[in-house]
């Protein structure tokens, strides 16, 4: 499987390298663009700012850049946190897309969105400082609307972006867990 995996506001971090070595590890191909050119973040906060700061069209520019090469077969989008959000827009845009991990976070959709069949697996913490209950259930009515075949695995107590080892949220055992069941998801696309 070919995968577009996205890095969070933190930018692209060892996290997102070693994720994409885990998922090449279970024999996938896995591509891993720097929407931030080599900026990294240290807090949130910062992260925020420098997303805000190149501004989300020319995240959107870049993120589509990087996976046109690559998208005539199908790609499955991915995405941490921020990251994510570009993976499911990428995702919804793209008729030939085979699936959509999210780690972390989700973004609006838009009215005219289509996705009929589309497989989409979500990791979030529970709760979520960024993804609230109402947000997620209003989030996943709206995808199933669209058509597509969602699946939501929370983990009571982890922080947002629990599956990064160098950030004070991570949850090694709710980190275990999602790389176990996502690998699982793309094993069948």
């Amino acid at each position: 499987m070919d995968i577009m995996l996205f890095h969070s506001v933190y930018g692209l971090r060892p996290a997102v390298h070693a994720a994409a070595e885990r998922l090449r590890a279970a024999g996938h191909q896995v591509h891993v663009p720097d929407l931030f050119e080599g900026q990294t973040a240290e807090t949130v906060e910062e992260g925020m700012a420098l997303k805000d700061s190149i501004g989300r069209d020319e995240l959107l520019k870049r993120a589509v850049q990087a996976a046109a090469p690559h998208s005539e077969s199908g790609l499955v989008y991915a995405g941490f946190s921020f990251g994510g959000s570009v993976a499911q827009t990428l995702a919804l845009g793209d008729e030939r897309a085979r699936g959509l991990l999210l780690l972390h976070g989700t973004s609006d959709i838009a009215d005219n969105a289509s996705a009929p069949g589309l497989p989409v697996q979500l990791h979030v913490a529970d709760p979520d400082p960024f993804e609230s209950d109402d947000w997620l259930n209003t989030w996943y009515l709206r995808m199933q609307r669209i058509g597509a075949d969602v699946e939501i695995y929370r983990y009571p107590g982890a922080g947002h972006v629990y599956t990064d080892p160098d950030l004070p949220d991570y949850d090694a055992a709710a980190a275990k867990q999602t790389w176990k069941v996502a690998i699982g998801f793309l094993a069948t696309l």
